[in-house]
């Protein structure tokens, strides 16, 4: 463990116990920022294995009016130090901590399959509007609880955009932005009203992207306060948001994770 963690990070019981209150009274949701969480030159090599990869690995490459970016989430398409990272991430360790530290009663099931997670890229132009995410596995049907998200991006400039933007219940405005500098860790709770995204295009050079690991982490069952009732059936969508006073060009939808054949998924959208 300690060729993973930074030195000032090493005791994961004191950390996750001083920064609850931190986490749980974080405006406008739950959260917490971690700077350097990580070694330095552990991640390096984690960069690195990201970096090398080819085009043809991505899951996806989405290109539509609420997002345009790419993403690995299939295991087998992931370079082998970074699954070795992604597993102490879901070990029972790490797990202990991210209980100790959001307070949540239920006990945390890591996603060992990496539905929606895994590698995401954002390159020049590219997006991600405010929206709260799918709170129910299509396979596992246990309920989402947390995000955590790892940026890997070295000498990032602020003029570039692409801040990790949390906004408030209402949609009126935005409360925090955390920029995505290498080795930056946000957590947060993942409710129906944990609105977030990255809303205006990338501005950055053609030769860099923004480059971040996803993780989410589930229970069995959630309190009802975190869901939304106007949502009905919306526990497999993710919802997104229009900015109030912003001119938003997308109709909003509601994307669903279709089963087609066996343990394969499609996202199917759904207007309203």
């Amino acid at each position: 463990m300690k060729s993973i963690l930074n030195s000032s990070f090493q005791n994961l019981k004191e950390i996750s116990e001083k920064n609850n209150p931190l986490f749980e009274n974080a405006k406008p949701f739950p959260h917490i920022q971690f700077d350097n969480f990580f070694d330095d030159q552990y991640l390096e090599k984690i960069l690195h294995a990201f970096t090398n990869k080819n085009i043809k690995d991505y899951d996806h490459d989405f290109k539509n009016k609420t997002e345009v970016k790419l993403a690995i989430n299939s295991p087998e398409k992931i370079p082998l130090e970074i699954n070795s990272f992604i597993e102490y991430l879901n070990s029972y360790y790490f797990l202990n901590f991210l209980q100790n530290l959001t307070g949540i009663k239920e006990r945390l099931i890591p996603d060992p399959y990496l539905f929606g997670g895994g590698l995401h890229e954002i390159k020049r132009g590219g997006f991600l509007k405010i929206h709260s995410d799918f709170n129910v596995h299509p396979q596992l049907k246990l309920n989402r609880r947390l995000n955590l998200l790892l940026y890997l991006n070295k000498d990032w400039k602020d003029k570039w955009g692409g801040q990790l933007e949390l906004w408030d219940q209402q949609m009126s405005s935005c409360q925090v932005r955390v920029k995505p500098n290498f080795n930056k860790m946000v957590i947060f709770k993942t409710t129906d009203y944990s609105f977030h995204g990255h809303p205006e295009p990338l501005t950055c050079p053609e030769n860099v992207s923004r480059k971040s690991l996803a993780l989410y982490y589930y229970t069995n069952g959630r309190p009802k306060e975190e869901i939304d009732p106007r949502n009905g059936e919306a526990g497999q969508t993710t919802l997104f948001q229009k900015r109030l006073g912003y001119e938003e060009n997308f109709i909003t939808n509601r994307i669903k994770f279709k089963k087609i054949f066996g343990s394969i998924y499609i996202r199917k959208k759904e207007k309203y």
